[in-house]
């Protein structure tokens, strides 16, 4: 298997961070987007969105999308819950950190940390739509130790990406206390360094 992505990418790490946890074999691809890696006639021939991460199973089919590409990975392992609540609970987490938390916190910290845009000048409703994710993941985390009943599953692995970050963005996870000891578990839980 090969995992075309770039290590800035909280989005291409969860990819790695699944694999390695679970023991898969790849070939890491590093796709520098800010030299506009995955853009270049090659790699658009392999995916014409021109989006890492991209991975090439070991059959030679293309699969894109982080969290396409991790629930596709995990397939039957522990990462996915039995329970079927439970598992549209860890989809739900899913689906809304594409829609709900990535659009801001990962925005804020490519604006501030690869674009260089000082922290005072970031979009006031983007550092208002951060804050929110964060404060809705605090809230979902009050009284769970992971985002899906006990144990870590895809949930933690999709949201800890750019959370573990968010300080690069200007966002203080020391508002966060639930949030912030979560990071640490899942990072243990992950073997994340």
């Amino acid at each position: 298997m090969r995992i075309y992505g770039d290590s800035i990418s909280g989005n291409c790490l969860k990819v790695r961070w699944v694999a390695e946890y679970l023991g898969r074999s790849f070939d890491w691809v590093e796709t520098d987007i800010l030299k506009g890696e995955s853009r270049t006639p090659e790699f658009l021939a392999l995916n014409p969105a021109g989006q890492v991460p991209l991975v090439i199973l070991d059959d030679g089919r293309p699969l894109a999308q982080s969290n396409a590409i991790i629930l596709h990975l995990a397939e039957g392992s522990g990462l996915i819950p039995t329970d079927a609540y439970d598992r549209a609970r860890m989809l739900e987490w899913m689906f809304w950190e594409q829609y709900s938390h990535e659009p801001y916190v990962a925005v804020a910290r490519f604006q501030v940390r690869y674009a260089g845009k000082p922290v005072s000048e970031l979009e006031p409703r983007l550092v208002e739509r951060g804050k929110g994710a964060l404060q809705r993941l605090e809230d979902g985390l009050a009284l769970s130790t992971f985002l899906v009943g006990d144990a870590v599953s895809l949930a933690d692995v999709a949201l800890v990406a750019y959370t573990r970050v968010a300080h690069e963005a200007g966002f203080d996870l020391g508002d966060y206390p639930a949030v912030a000891a979560w990071v640490k578990r899942v990072e243990a839980a992950l073997k994340i360094t």
